[in-house]
């Protein structure tokens, strides 16, 4: 099939549609204002509801209400957005619903800027909203993964009946790139008997809810959400690693700055004969703490140099992997800004000690 040229948050809407979207509710802002206008346009021409809702906080309710009734549904925006639905994603996890939530990530804190960032990586992982829950958290490189990994969200969140977010940052979402689209039916629905959509006489009714008013009840209730949770971790960790085998400088990166240490390691290797490997986590939650300690603790990884746009949220996670084995330095770029190839590049000599 031929590949077309698509912009990142288009092809994004696109694939949502394709993966079976029903709902969506969300509200304009930068840099993922494109998202509710396309599906403004085409979500209805497939049997789909389209709302702008009056602000962030309706819309993650809205979505509340669509998957309780069990349809796919889905909302996006970006960073500070996405911090006024927290509430709304607790109550859901709470009440284990799937959905899909799309961040396009900008610039913060606060308004910030409406460049690309990557700041929301504490918000997205450990959960900004109240109580002990988790999202799968998904992060693409590019616009084919990212119109990939949408069908997979849908699918998780119907699977383990949670929500997952899609965490990409401005610049994928801004850029265009070929996208080749699978030849894929569309979706069969999928059976689910707790769904709230009327009992016909035929059962007894559901009941959605994140209440407990027992605390023995409660308990009970977080016990078997982090059983599941364990279950997530086990089973939907995803990750990549290319590079040469005998790499002495290891990249840790996800999203864009992944490509960017890509092309620093081209830069090392032409210029100082240095070799590197870079590992890109796809799922950021669960986080593959084991495939990358594995990669680190290879005999010829001297150094490991993790980069973000951000000051280093990534980094708590790339040290835990780490467990003190090797170097790990940090190279990044907050509020909008990002390092260039040979700036990483930079970094990765000054790691291993070299000018």
């Amino acid at each position: 099939m031929a590949k077309e040229l698509w912009k990142g948050n288009e092809a994004m809407a696109e694939a949502a549609i394709r993966a079976g979207l029903k709902c969506y509710f969300g509200y304009p802002i930068t840099p993922q204002s494109e998202i509710p206008e396309y599906f403004s346009l085409h979500l209805p021409e497939h049997g789909g509801v389209f709302l702008q809702a009056e602000s962030e906080v309706a819309a993650i309710n809205m979505v509340y209400g669509a998957a309780g009734a069990g349809v796919r549904t889905m909302t996006s925006s970006s960073s500070p957005g996405i911090s006024l639905k927290q509430e709304g994603i607790s109550y859901i996890a709470g009440a284990e619903l799937p959905c899909v939530i799309l961040n396009v990530m900008r610039g913060g804190p606060g308004l910030g800027t409406i460049q690309p960032a990557q700041g929301d990586y504490f918000q997205a992982t450990r959960g900004g909203g109240n109580g002990d829950y988790r999202m799968i958290v998904l992060a693409p490189a590019n616009v084919q993964e990212a119109t990939d990994l949408m069908r997979l969200a849908f699918d998780l969140a119907d699977k383990y009946r949670m929500p997952v977010m899609m965490l990409a940052d401005g610049m994928i979402g801004q850029m265009m790139e070929p996208v080749e689209w699978p030849d894929e039916p569309a979706p069969e629905p999928v059976d689910k008997p707790w769904a709230t959509t009327g009992t016909k006489g035929k059962r007894k009714h559901n009941v959605i809810n994140s209440l407990f008013m027992e605390a023995e009840a409660c308990a009970a209730h977080n016990v078997r959400l982090d059983q599941k949770y364990q279950t997530v971790a086990e089973k939907e960790t995803r990750y990549e690693l290319v590079g040469d085998e005998q790499a002495e400088i290891l990249f840790a990166a996800f999203g864009t700055p992944s490509r960017l240490a890509r092309a620093a390691g081209k830069i090392l290797e032409e210029e100082d004969g240095i070799k590197s490997a870079v590992f890109r986590p796809i799922s950021l939650w669960p986080y593959p703490y084991q495939a990358l300690c594995e990669a680190i603790n290879k005999d010829s990884i001297k150094a490991v140099v993790t980069v973000e746009l951000n000051t280093g949220q990534m980094l708590d996670d790339v040290k835990i992997a780490n467990q003190g084995s090797k170097p790990v330095s940090f190279i990044g770029k907050a509020g909008g800004m990002i390092p260039t190839p040979r700036e990483i590049a930079v970094a990765a000599k000054e790691a291993l000690g070299r000018k």
